[in-house]
């Protein structure tokens, strides 16, 4: 059982989130709210709690005045919050978020992928983030909202040196990638990668899942990974979020039976959504 949106759960708590860093702000500004953020899903019956890494960058907190070397000691921290607040329960995981490259940009283009960078530079971006967090010892690498093919391979090549296990996972639209890639070229590059443990998608709408979980189970023959929106849309004009949560315990169900052994939710899956979800899986919160 994987947890929920940070960011609705932060901004649930009173956060202000309208910053190029986003969570990633918090690490620095008010780290206590994200340690009460990931407490809030461990007590929901989250398995795993991943890091509020995922817009954190050398660049980004450069142009907030931070150093490299405070930089890396706030992506450690990133892991040891996580830490302290899985000591609610035995057995709780920890999981380092990776975004893309694109959400370090703050402008949303980690929704189109395609960024006009080559491999190697991808690589080298991602690199020296993923070393500060997994000096940390976080037990797993969440390769997460991946738009691309490209992107995909330049984290894994960036995972690789730590020795850590990873999951892989694509924000997806239409059964593609967000670049517009066949999904079954796009899983099959985790098949035969020993540290990947997991292929799937995340930051889509819940009705992308099915689909997409079972073409990653047949492509990998790995487990795969499932944690989609809540199903509503933003409206831009409106600032607001409109439409109904198609976010559902049968839903994840069904995942479960084709092959999804990572569950959980992104954008706007609250705690209560989790601990329903914990229940509807395996009986009762456990």
């Amino acid at each position: 059982m994987l947890d929920g949106g940070l960011s609705n759960q932060l901004a649930g708590q009173g956060c202000d989130l309208s910053d190029p860093l986003w969570t990633a702000r918090l690490l620095a500004d008010d780290p206590g709210q994200i340690r009460a953020a990931h407490t809030a899903y461990a007590e929901a019956g989250a398995d795993v709690l991943t890091t509020s890494a995922y817009q954190a960058s050398y660049e980004g907190f450069a142009r907030r005045g931070i150093g490299r070397a405070e930089a890396s000691a706030l992506l450690r921290r990133s892991v040891l919050l996580a830490r302290e607040a899985a000591a609610a329960r035995p057995g709780i995981a920890v999981a380092a978020s990776v975004g893309p490259y694109g959400a370090v940009l703050a402008d949303g283009s980690e929704y189109r992928g395609r960024y006009g960078r080559t491999v190697r530079e991808l690589t080298g971006f991602h690199r020296p983030r993923i070393e500060a967090a997994a000096e940390a010892g976080p037990d797993v690498l969440a390769l997460e909202t991946v738009p691309d093919i490209d992107e995909a391979e330049a984290m894994l090549r960036a995972a690789a040196p730590t020795g850590l296990p990873v999951w892989l996972s694509y924000t997806v639209e239409g059964g593609r990638t967000r670049a517009g890639q066949p999904l079954a070229e796009a899983f099959a590059l985790a098949a035969g990668r020993d540290e990947v443990v997991a292929v799937g998608v995340n930051c889509c709408a819940p009705e992308e899942v099915l689909a997409a979980v079972e073409l990653a189970v047949a492509v990998t023959g790995k487990p795969a990974v499932a944690y989609p929106n809540s199903g509503e849309r933003w409206d831009p004009a409106g600032r607001c979020w409109a439409g109904p949560q198609t976010f559902t315990a049968e839903s994840a169900l069904a995942w479960q039976a084709v092959g999804a052994r990572l569950i959980g939710g992104c954008c706007r899956v609250g705690p209560e959504t989790i601990a329903a979800l914990r229940g509807a899986l395996d009986g009762g919160p456990r």
